[in-house]
């Protein structure tokens, strides 16, 4: 059997969700197959569309399976059908027509029947639906686009005193009654370009009877004695009337072409910068400042989520006065002058809320928008709603990857305590097993070496679980470090104690000042960055030394900062592994597991993040790494470079 396709023939009046739900049912009973929602849009049809309504609609298609298609065209019917049969449609769902009776009258009499009319006579062997209107909605009257009202004041003042003007001048010579007409006809056209129709009505009417009283025998009484000049008259309205709404018509689509044309510029603007992903949600609202002209501008919820400084939602956010039983509504971002807002509470100076979905709303203040600018304001909206998605999605990318990067550091975990750990576990094992066997006698330099054997493999397995407890820390962004004035002096000493003497030299300046730091993650940074070296350096000589001084081009994203600097002259490491080293579970030029599960370099990376500082690889003059710890200077109270301005984290 040939694949069920089903078109929907949509308008953009809001009974698409009925058409659609109807084609999707129909689609169920059948075997499967595609669901096309065709959007037919018409000149006539444009100016009404709602950008939240379409967009709603097209996003219910999709999730139905469906696709949405948008096409331009004067005859929807001949649109629908064309589409229809170039997608091999076996099936088209159509609303019924919403005219009223004298319209539909017209409308079959000039056109050949209704849109679903026409669509069920032209559709040959494809099966049509028309889906009727339960629940009819009242025809919206049409706007005429409006000229403004200081434009229509000026043109009534304009229609009743240019015609006493023109009948003055027409009194400085002698005319007839014709030459009157077509000088106050031009009065009229003059009128209907300044105010428009009504007017330049009014203008017509009132140059007639100044036509009449004064320039139509018998002068200076309304009486007219000549049946040719009556019909002069009338001629002269009708031909006024005519050419003021012609006028009139022709100014306000100018007028509305002039708006058209612009809230295309900034839709192609607006669909521009999300189409390279550069528009934030505050730079949408910046340029609704400036296309609507209002104060401000705002995006307020009423769920729960952060606020737009990043702060947990709270129960004194939104209206003063609400409280838990009324609904509170939060502002998520804004631009300009952004007071308090609610549905229901007046906003200083005027406001216009746009609905962007059930509980998110977007509001300029400082100006009511007219219905005119209510479709690019829509727009606008739809906007803010893809970007409080785009957000969204951000947001749970950001969880993603955090849980891959769990998962990962969990399964790496995994492994190495089901290897790495065991090499320490089973020397432990191994000494241990010998000193209890009763049958077995033990000089004492044996049971010294086997007693150092147990020390050696508890201290290694106690260095291995606490770098994976770090590891574990740092990727759960669970690290607070304590930050406070710290000298480099304090934490070299511990962090090389249990090293043999002469294994490293301390060439410390005697000045060097104090950097904002935790002491206890310092320490554990500088050891392990020394073992590293020990490891993988044995016996090339290994130097901690720093900058005394951290102005000059020591800074920290321009704050002055410190350096402690530990060299070793080994081997060294490649260009395009230095990155590498410091992921976690990396050993270079793959050493065997027994040296560690490579967690040094990983752990000391992340704790010098934590503080705010950076850790860094250098090739060591003649051969051999160098790793530069940078962190920033004390001013000598704790916080105090936070004061200034920098993120912290507080210890909890």
């Amino acid at each position: 059997m040939a694949r069920e396709r089903i078109v929907i023939g949509l308008n953009g009046s809001g009974d698409a969700e009925l058409l659609i739900r109807r084609a999707a049912r129909i689609l169920e009973r059948s075997d499967g197959g595609d669901l096309v929602a065709v959007h037919v849009r018409t000149a006539e049809g444009a100016p009404g569309e709602s950008p939240q309504a379409l967009e709603a609609q097209r996003r219910l298609v999709v999730d139905l399976g469906g696709t949405y298609h948008t096409v331009s065209a004067s005859d929807p019917s001949r649109a629908l059908l064309d589409y229809a049969r170039k997608s091999a449609a076996t099936h088209i769902v159509v609303g019924q027509s919403r005219r009223r009776p004298l319209a539909g009258l017209l409308s079959g009499l000039l056109s050949g029947g209704t849109v679903e009319t026409r669509v069920v006579r032209g559709a040959g062997d494809i099966d049509v639906q028309v889906v009727p209107r339960f629940e009819p909605q009242p025809a919206q009257p049409r706007r005429r686009p409006d000229l403004g009202r200081a434009r229509v004041a000026v043109g009534f003042a304009l229609a009743a005193s240019l015609p006493v003007l023109l009948q003055l001048l027409l009194a400085a010579f002698d005319h007839s009654v014709a030459t009157a007409v077509l000088v106050q006809l031009a009065g009229a056209v003059a009128v209907a370009l300044v105010g428009g129709l009504w007017p330049a009505v009014v203008g017509a009417l009132w140059s007639s009877v100044l036509v009449n009283y004064f320039s139509t025998p018998p002068l200076g009484d309304l009486a007219i004695s000549d049946p040719q000049d009556f019909l002069s008259l009338g001629v002269f309205v009708g031909v006024s009337v005519a050419v003021a709404g012609v006028v009139d018509r022709s100014a306000r689509r100018s007028k509305e072409a002039a708006r058209a044309q612009a809230e295309s510029a900034t839709l192609g603007d607006l669909a521009l910068g999300a189409s390279r992903s550069e528009d934030s949600l505050e730079g949408i609202l910046s340029e609704a400042l400036d296309v609507f002209g209002a104060t401000g501008a705002g995006v307020f919820t009423s769920r729960e989520g952060p606020t737009a400084g990043g702060e947990p939602p709270s129960k004194s956010a939104g209206v003063p006065g609400t409280d838990s039983g009324r609904e509170v509504w939060r502002l998520l971002a804004g631009a300009g002058d952004t007071p308090a807002w609610a549905p229901g509470v007046p906003a200083p100076a005027g406001s216009t809320a746009e609905a962007v979905d059930a509980g998110t709303r977007l509001v300029l203040f400082g100006r009511e928008v007219p219905a005119s600018e209510s479709r690019l304001l829509g727009a606008f909206a739809v906007h803010v709603k893809a970007q409080l998605e785009r957000r969204q999605l951000a947001v749970s990318r950001r969880e993603v990857l955090r849980l891959a990067e769990g998962n990962t550091m969990r399964t790496a975990i995994l492994r190495a305590v089901s290897h790495d750990l065991r090499t320490p576990l089973a020397g432990i094992k191994l000494a241990t097993g010998g000193l209890l066997q009763r049958s077995v006698t033990y000089t004492p330099e044996e049971q010294r070496e086997l007693l150092e054997t147990i020390d050696e493999c508890t201290d290694r397995l106690d260095q291995l679980v606490g770098n994976l407890l770090d590891m574990s820390r740092i990727t759960a962004d669970s690290v607070r470090p304590m930050l406070g004035p710290v000298r480099w002096s304090d934490v070299v000493a511990p962090a090389l104690r249990g090293l043999p003497d002469g294994t490293v030299r301390v060439e410390l300046p005697a000045n060097m000042p104090t950097v904002e730091a935790d002491p206890v993650l310092l320490e554990r940074v500088v050891a392990n960055i020394v073992e590293n070296a020990v490891k993988y350096a044995p016996g090339s000589g290994i130097t901690v030394t720093g900058a005394s001084d951290g102005l000059g081009s020591a800074t920290l994203d321009g704050y002055p900062s410190g350096e402690l600097r530990i060299i070793d002259h080994g081997a060294g490491v490649p260009a395009r592994k230095v990155l590498d080293m410091f992921q976690p579970f990396q050993r270079l030029h793959d050493r065997p597991q027994a040296t560690g599960v490579g967690l040094g370099l990983a752990v000391a990376d992340g704790f010098v993040k934590a503080m705010g500082g950076t850790l860094t690889a250098q090739e060591t003059p003649g051969g051999g790494l160098t790793m530069v710890i940078r962190l920033a200077l004390s001013t000598g109270s704790t916080g105090a470079r936070h004061a200034a301005g920098q993120p912290r984290q507080e210890a909890t």
